[in-house]
Protein backbone atom coordinates (compact mmCIF):
# COMPACT_ATOMS: atom_id res chain seq x y z
CA UNK A 1 0.00 0.00 0.00
CA UNK A 2 1.23 3.45 -1.19
CA UNK A 3 1.84 6.32 1.51
CA UNK A 4 -0.74 8.38 -0.05
CA UNK A 5 -3.30 5.19 0.42
CA UNK A 6 -2.11 5.05 3.85
CA UNK A 7 -2.47 8.47 5.02
CA UNK A 8 -5.69 8.78 3.26
CA UNK A 9 -7.23 5.30 5.64
CA UNK A 10 -5.26 6.99 8.50
CA UNK A 11 -7.31 10.16 8.37
CA UNK A 12 -10.58 8.17 8.46
CA UNK A 13 -9.81 6.51 11.30
CA UNK A 14 -8.98 8.95 12.97
CA UNK A 15 -12.12 11.10 12.29
CA UNK A 16 -13.92 8.11 13.66
CA UNK A 17 -11.94 7.42 16.75
CA UNK A 18 -12.85 11.25 17.26
CA UNK A 19 -16.32 10.54 16.78
CA UNK A 20 -16.70 7.71 19.13
CA UNK A 21 -14.82 9.28 21.68
CA UNK A 22 -17.32 12.35 21.68
CA UNK A 23 -20.03 9.74 21.77
CA UNK A 24 -18.45 7.66 24.77
CA UNK A 25 -17.45 10.83 26.57
CA UNK A 26 -21.14 11.77 26.22
CA UNK A 27 -22.77 8.53 28.07
CA UNK A 28 -20.03 7.34 29.99
CA UNK A 29 -17.02 7.99 31.93
CA UNK A 30 -13.44 5.64 32.62
CA UNK A 31 -14.03 3.61 35.00
CA UNK A 32 -12.36 3.38 38.41
CA UNK A 33 -11.68 -0.29 37.96
CA UNK A 34 -10.05 -0.95 35.19
CA UNK A 35 -7.87 1.24 32.79
CA UNK A 36 -9.61 0.38 29.32
CA UNK A 37 -12.94 0.29 30.18
CA UNK A 38 -15.83 2.66 30.48
CA UNK A 39 -19.07 2.81 32.54
CA UNK A 40 -22.03 4.45 31.49
CA UNK A 41 -23.64 7.47 32.88
CA UNK A 42 -26.65 9.60 33.42
CA UNK A 43 -27.30 13.77 33.60
CA UNK A 44 -26.80 14.17 37.43
CA UNK A 45 -29.83 14.20 39.42
CA UNK A 46 -30.88 15.42 43.06
CA UNK A 47 -31.94 12.29 44.44
CA UNK A 48 -33.63 13.49 47.27
CA UNK A 49 -35.51 16.37 45.81
CA UNK A 50 -36.27 13.62 42.47
CA UNK A 51 -39.90 12.54 41.99
CA UNK A 52 -40.20 8.69 41.37
CA UNK A 53 -40.84 9.28 37.53
CA UNK A 54 -37.28 10.87 37.29
CA UNK A 55 -35.76 8.44 38.84
CA UNK A 56 -37.32 5.66 36.65
CA UNK A 57 -35.95 8.01 34.04
CA UNK A 58 -32.72 7.95 35.29
CA UNK A 59 -32.98 4.20 35.04
CA UNK A 60 -33.75 4.06 32.02
CA UNK A 61 -31.52 6.55 30.24
CA UNK A 62 -28.60 4.88 32.18
CA UNK A 63 -29.97 1.61 30.68
CA UNK A 64 -29.96 2.94 26.90
CA UNK A 65 -26.35 4.76 27.84
CA UNK A 66 -25.01 1.04 28.48
CA UNK A 67 -26.51 -0.43 25.32
CA UNK A 68 -24.69 2.26 23.21
CA UNK A 69 -21.61 1.80 25.06
CA UNK A 70 -21.83 -2.01 24.54
CA UNK A 71 -21.62 -1.07 20.80
CA UNK A 72 -19.59 1.94 20.86
CA UNK A 73 -16.56 0.60 22.95
CA UNK A 74 -15.87 -2.15 20.85
CA UNK A 75 -15.70 -0.04 17.54
CA UNK A 76 -13.28 2.61 19.63
CA UNK A 77 -11.04 -0.37 20.07
CA UNK A 78 -11.44 -1.80 16.38
CA UNK A 79 -10.15 1.26 15.49
CA UNK A 80 -7.38 2.29 17.82
CA UNK A 81 -6.29 -1.63 16.36
CA UNK A 82 -6.25 -0.39 13.25
CA UNK A 83 -3.89 3.03 13.94
CA UNK A 84 -1.73 0.19 15.44
CA UNK A 85 -1.34 -1.75 12.20
CA UNK A 86 -1.01 1.46 10.51
CA UNK A 87 2.03 2.68 12.83
CA UNK A 88 3.51 -0.79 12.74
CA UNK A 89 3.34 -0.63 8.77
CA UNK A 90 0.50 -4.02 9.30
CA UNK A 91 -2.10 -2.27 7.88
CA UNK A 92 -4.19 -3.80 4.58
CA UNK A 93 -2.71 -7.20 5.13
CA UNK A 94 -5.28 -10.01 5.93
CA UNK A 95 -4.73 -11.37 9.06
CA UNK A 96 -5.19 -14.88 7.82
CA UNK A 97 -3.67 -15.20 4.73
CA UNK A 98 -1.17 -12.50 4.58
CA UNK A 99 -2.49 -10.89 0.95
CA UNK A 100 -3.18 -8.27 0.58
CA UNK A 101 -7.22 -6.33 1.24
CA UNK A 102 -9.06 -5.05 -1.03
CA UNK A 103 -9.03 -1.17 -1.21
CA UNK A 104 -13.05 -1.72 -1.68
CA UNK A 105 -13.12 -3.72 1.57
CA UNK A 106 -11.03 -1.03 3.31
CA UNK A 107 -13.27 2.04 1.74
CA UNK A 108 -16.25 0.37 3.36
CA UNK A 109 -14.76 -1.06 6.54
CA UNK A 110 -11.00 0.83 7.57
CA UNK A 111 -10.81 -1.37 10.45
CA UNK A 112 -10.96 -4.79 8.31
CA UNK A 113 -8.69 -7.28 9.28
CA UNK A 114 -9.14 -9.52 6.69
CA UNK A 115 -9.85 -9.75 3.08
CA UNK A 116 -13.18 -10.66 1.23
CA UNK A 117 -11.96 -14.19 1.17
CA UNK A 118 -11.63 -14.66 4.66
CA UNK A 119 -14.85 -12.32 6.39
CA UNK A 120 -16.53 -13.87 8.98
Amino acid sequence: MNKKDLEHYKFKLEKEYALLEEELDSISRESSNTSNHREATTADIEIDSADENEVADKFEELEENKMILDRLEPQLNEVKAALIRIKEEKYGICEVSGEKIEKERLEASPTARTCKKHMK
